[in-house]
């Protein structure tokens, strides 16, 4: 059952979701510690810190859910809105206003989101993909990532974290194009659809690859340098999967339309670079 207005409000309750659990984490381990235990042994020791860990967990079931009812290219700019969340909520449990340059960029997330959404109306793509598409699709990511990780492993601090950061994002964007795969073949098939689909178990594969690259990305260099890098190749690769892979496209016919639609995804990039930094600051 196709509804991407189901699929929205979903989506925006995994995306509030993900914002609770990371200011309840932060908080946590930023809180001043007496008896110098480490970060990691303070979360250990806190009931909230378990309960915001869950909270990951169902604010990806909740993304898969919301993939069921709607397309990618719907559900991904919505989760992006984490970002705007997080910034909300850490300005509220810290009892003070938000700062004008977080103000102006989440404004300009929220429109661009909005535009793409419904401007761009997106329109479902095909149930099962040609395999051909997913193969090919594999092979150029698999080699990209290789080469950069190469080249990651050649340079400095910055340029290592910043370009791990890249690799991270663009093998989460395909881990959000294997949820929604797995999303359409649990609608079909049910539990016992899914059990005996390729697709759960290369989601897992991918997924804990995704990660690995993720705690080198982190040990690399600064935070403010590969998050961002992460959130926006995550949106790109996303994005660019969902069309050629999935078939999904957007509601746009005319020259003036695109160039909206353009302009928003530049936008909606921009945006979600700049409060990532925000969120590490």
């Amino acid at each position: 059952m196709q509804s991407n207005f189901v699929a929205v409000l979903i989506a925006l309750a995994s995306a509030f979701t993900i914002a609770w659990g990371t200011v309840t984490r932060h908080r946590i381990v930023a809180q001043p510690n007496a008896d110098g235990d480490s970060p990691l042994l303070t979360g250990l020791r806190n009931v909230m810190w378990w309960i915001s860990i869950g909270s990951a967990f169902v604010a990806y079931i909740l993304q898969v859910v919301a993939l069921a009812f709607g397309t990618l290219l719907v559900v991904q700019p919505i989760l992006v809105l984490s970002l705007m969340f997080t910034l909300m909520l850490a300005a509220h449990v810290e009892k003070r206003r938000m700062t004008n340059s977080e103000v102006m960029w989440a404004t300009i997330l929220t429109i661009a989101v909005g535009i793409l959404v419904m401007f761009g109306r997106p329109l479902p793509g095909e149930g099962a993909p040609d395999s051909t598409r997913w193969w090919i699709a594999v092979a150029v990511g698999a080699t990209l990532g290789i080469v950069l990780t190469f080249f990651a492993s050649r340079r400095s601090s910055g340029p290592k974290a910043l370009t791990l950061g890249a690799v991270c994002g663009g093998v989460f964007g395909y881990v959000a194009v294997l949820s929604k795969a797995v999303a359409d073949i649990f609608v079909a098939g049910g539990v016992r659809g899914i059990a005996q689909s390729h697709e759960l178990y290369i989601l897992i594969i991918v997924a804990i690859l995704g990660t690995t690259v993720q705690q080198y990305a982190f040990a690399a260099g600064r935070l403010e340098t590969s998050l961002p890098a992460m959130k926006v190749f995550e949106l790109v690769v996303a994005f660019a999967l969902g069309y050629l892979v999935l078939g999904e496209q957007f509601q746009v016919q005319t020259i003036l339309g695109w160039s909206v639609m353009g302009l928003s995804l530049v936008a909606m990039f921009a945006a979600t670079f700049a409060l990532a930094r925000k969120q590490t600051s």
